[in-house]
Protein backbone atom coordinates (compact mmCIF):
# COMPACT_ATOMS: atom_id res chain seq x y z
CA UNK A 1 0.00 0.00 0.00
CA UNK A 2 2.87 2.37 0.79
CA UNK A 3 4.24 1.83 -2.71
CA UNK A 4 0.85 2.74 -4.20
CA UNK A 5 0.66 5.90 -2.05
CA UNK A 6 4.12 6.98 -3.26
CA UNK A 7 3.16 6.22 -6.86
CA UNK A 8 -0.10 8.19 -6.52
CA UNK A 9 1.71 11.23 -5.13
CA UNK A 10 4.01 11.27 -8.17
CA UNK A 11 1.13 10.66 -10.59
CA UNK A 12 -0.87 13.54 -9.09
CA UNK A 13 2.08 15.94 -9.26
CA UNK A 14 2.71 14.95 -12.90
CA UNK A 15 -0.93 14.86 -14.06
CA UNK A 16 -1.83 18.19 -12.47
CA UNK A 17 1.48 19.92 -13.26
CA UNK A 18 2.06 20.83 -9.62
CA UNK A 19 5.45 22.38 -10.27
CA UNK A 20 5.85 23.85 -6.79
CA UNK A 21 5.00 20.60 -4.99
CA UNK A 22 7.36 17.67 -4.47
CA UNK A 23 5.61 14.30 -4.08
CA UNK A 24 7.32 13.67 -0.74
CA UNK A 25 5.91 16.97 0.60
CA UNK A 26 2.32 15.77 0.18
CA UNK A 27 0.71 14.50 3.39
CA UNK A 28 -1.10 11.29 2.43
CA UNK A 29 -3.85 12.04 4.99
CA UNK A 30 -4.33 15.72 4.06
CA UNK A 31 -7.45 16.72 2.12
CA UNK A 32 -6.83 16.99 -1.61
CA UNK A 33 -9.40 19.79 -2.02
CA UNK A 34 -9.90 23.00 -0.08
CA UNK A 35 -7.46 23.43 2.77
CA UNK A 36 -5.12 20.53 1.97
CA UNK A 37 -3.52 20.37 -1.46
CA UNK A 38 -5.98 22.99 -2.71
CA UNK A 39 -7.23 21.18 -5.79
CA UNK A 40 -10.36 22.30 -7.64
CA UNK A 41 -13.12 20.72 -9.75
CA UNK A 42 -11.00 20.69 -12.92
CA UNK A 43 -8.31 18.82 -10.99
CA UNK A 44 -10.99 16.32 -9.93
CA UNK A 45 -11.72 15.58 -13.59
CA UNK A 46 -8.01 15.03 -14.20
CA UNK A 47 -7.88 12.61 -11.27
CA UNK A 48 -10.85 10.68 -12.66
CA UNK A 49 -9.06 10.35 -16.01
CA UNK A 50 -5.86 9.30 -14.23
CA UNK A 51 -7.65 6.54 -12.31
CA UNK A 52 -9.36 5.28 -15.46
CA UNK A 53 -6.21 5.25 -17.63
CA UNK A 54 -3.63 4.12 -15.10
CA UNK A 55 -5.62 1.68 -12.98
CA UNK A 56 -8.54 0.67 -15.21
CA UNK A 57 -11.16 1.93 -12.75
CA UNK A 58 -14.20 3.65 -14.19
CA UNK A 59 -16.06 5.87 -11.74
CA UNK A 60 -19.72 5.37 -12.54
CA UNK A 61 -21.06 7.83 -9.96
CA UNK A 62 -19.24 11.20 -10.11
CA UNK A 63 -20.64 12.11 -6.69
CA UNK A 64 -18.72 9.19 -5.21
CA UNK A 65 -15.48 10.82 -6.34
CA UNK A 66 -15.82 13.30 -3.47
CA UNK A 67 -15.41 10.42 -1.02
CA UNK A 68 -12.64 8.75 -3.03
CA UNK A 69 -10.61 11.96 -3.35
CA UNK A 70 -10.66 12.84 0.36
CA UNK A 71 -6.95 12.09 0.64
CA UNK A 72 -4.24 10.10 -1.07
CA UNK A 73 -4.59 7.29 1.47
CA UNK A 74 -8.33 7.01 0.72
CA UNK A 75 -7.60 7.01 -3.02
CA UNK A 76 -4.95 4.32 -2.58
CA UNK A 77 -7.35 2.08 -0.64
CA UNK A 78 -10.04 2.54 -3.29
CA UNK A 79 -7.58 1.74 -6.10
CA UNK A 80 -6.19 -1.30 -4.29
CA UNK A 81 -9.71 -2.69 -3.86
CA UNK A 82 -10.93 -1.93 -7.40
CA UNK A 83 -8.02 -1.91 -9.83
CA UNK A 84 -8.09 -3.97 -12.98
CA UNK A 85 -4.59 -3.07 -14.22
Amino acid sequence: MEELVTELKQEIVDALNLEDVAPEEIDADAPLFGTGLGLDSIDALELIVLIEKKYGIKLKDPRKSREIFKSINVMARFIAENRTK
